[in-house]
């Protein structure tokens, strides 16, 4: 059966990054949709310049227009810390024996082994990894615990993404676009055009509630 994708993140704000990441896994995976998961309240880093509430209708108004996208806002409405593998735990007691796919960016699949209870992402999900056009993931590259939890895991076709409910690890290259959501936030900061670096109605909504303005209100 098709997998269903699985993309967290603070969304802070979403951008044109965030979904040609999911738009390109959703096709070289061969997904059946990619659930958007906007974070509560991020563990790992400083909350989040926008309120969970602003995040998450910037998400829906980015993945609008797109029947393949869905959104989930389970964390939003919890207090508790975001950790992938709880929301992959509340996900895969919904799925069943459904195959999941866990999405993220190459350096951050890098950075894996400082995630919460990471080991146990494996026997949840299987994890998707976007990389750059011509780069392909090397245990030799990979810090030593990740490389020996991927030993046996790391591959680069997605059919066998169906086979099992979890426990690969596939790459998939995507187009670059450096675009961050740091940067988007030092331009609308300084007052600079962020026009085809995110969707129009999201660029719509931040300036209507004029997000990640200075204090002064510029």
């Amino acid at each position: 059966m098709p997998p269903l994708g699985v993309l967290g993140g603070t969304f802070d704000p979403v951008h044109c990054g965030h979904l040609r990441l999911a738009e390109e896994a959703r096709e070289a995976l061969d997904l059946s949709e990619v659930r958007w998961i906007p974070a509560g309240q991020p563990p790992h880093r400083q909350a989040p310049h926008a309120a969970a509430a602003h995040r998450l209708e910037m998400v829906r108004r980015a993945v609008a227009g797109n029947p393949a996208f869905k959104v989930d806002d389970a964390e939003t409405r919890s207090a508790a810390p975001s950790y992938a593998v709880m929301t992959l735990e509340r996900l895969r007691a919904e799925a069943g024996r459904h195959p999941l796919v866990l999405l993220m960016g190459a350096d951050a699949f890098l950075g894996l082994a400082t995630w919460h209870r990471w080991r146990d992402l494996f026997a949840l999900a299987h994890l998707g990894v976007a990389t750059r056009p011509g780069f392909a993931l090397s245990l030799e590259e990979m810090p030593a615990d990740l490389a020996a939890a991927c030993a046996d895991r790391l591959g680069r076709d997605p059919a066998v993404l169906r086979e099992v409910p979890a426990g690969r690890v596939v790459e998939f290259a995507m187009t670059p676009l450096a675009i961050s959501a740091s940067l988007l936030r030092e331009r609308l900061a300084a007052g600079r055009t962020v026009r085809y670096l995110l969707p129009d109605p999201v660029r719509e909504y931040i300036d209507q509630h004029h997000l990640y303005r200075m204090p002064d209100g510029r």
